[in-house]
């Protein structure tokens, strides 16, 4: 029997994180399945990486979105390999001014998305063998407080503790899950919340030892490492990818003034 094309899915990948972490997947070998809620843009991507790859609409908060787009995945082969990227911005200013309905939509994309598209995987993978491995997008916020961003916050925490749980359930049966914590990543995201003002961009480069913002080919190495066989052993676990923002403790000062 032929053995099937290995397809890694990997949701919000029209750009950044998602767009990098598929082109590196796609260089290591895998059929990809390019998930994004702008079907044109997945489309337009998958014509880029070329020839047995796939663009797909999907709502990662919507069950049969979802149901959907991972049926069209397995048509390129067995599906080896889920990247959770998919994920929005917090709304900004004070707490007490935060709308519950923007509040629930954060929580809705990155944690209920995380939650579906795993759920609709590994109703495959539990019935594949060889190698299946899951990489889900936390951030420094699933650890560290960062003012005003409550509902970024609690969604990436609560992706860290399915992480550990799906983990946990499905070792025995040879599935890896694991997660990487990004610091701040130059990102189109990231950019829009700068012009905000809801961040601040020169503050973080200073406020991260190694002195910048990560790139989002840095941050799909990291991914592309947890979700290979180099990482066989590796379930459960937080990968920081931060510059170094976690591991500080000192005050700022502490730090060498950046370069103009």
């Amino acid at each position: 029997m032929a053995t099937l094309p290995m397809v890694a899915v990997v949701t919000g990948a029209a750009d950044g994180i998602g767009w990098a972490t598929a082109q590196k997947l796609a260089a290591s070998g895998y059929r990809i399945a390019l998930l994004d809620l702008r079907a044109e843009a997945a489309q337009s991507r998958a014509a880029e990486l070329g020839p047995g790859h796939l663009g797909l609409g999907c709502d990662v908060t919507q069950p049969d979105s979802v149901d959907a787009a991972i049926a069209a995945a397995r048509t390129l082969g067995r599906i080896a390999v889920l990247v959770n990227n998919a994920g929005i911005g917090d709304q900004t200013g004070p707490t007490v001014a935060q709308d519950v309905a923007a509040f629930d939509r954060v929580l809705d994309v990155h944690l209920r998305g995380t939650f579906l598209v795993s759920q609709a995987v590994a109703k495959a993978m539990l019935h594949d063998t060889g190698h299946r491995a899951i990489v889900n997008l936390g951030s420094i916020a699933s650890s560290t407080g960062l003012p005003a961003r409550n509902a970024y916050s609690a969604a990436k925490a609560g992706v860290i503790g399915m992480t550990r749980a799906m983990a946990s359930e499905w070792a025995r049966d040879g599935i890896r899950v694991n997660a990487v914590a990004p610091g701040y990543v130059r990102t189109a995201l990231v950019a829009e919340l700068g012009r905000k003002g809801a961040i601040d961009l020169p503050g973080i480069a200073h406020r991260t030892p190694l002195g910048r913002m990560a790139e989002p080919h840095e941050i799909a190495e990291a991914i592309a490492f947890l979700a290979s066989p180099q990482a066989s052993y590796i379930t459960g676990v937080v990968l920081p990818v931060d510059g170094g923002w976690t591991a500080f403790g000192a005050p700022e000062s502490a730090l060498a003034t950046l370069a103009a």
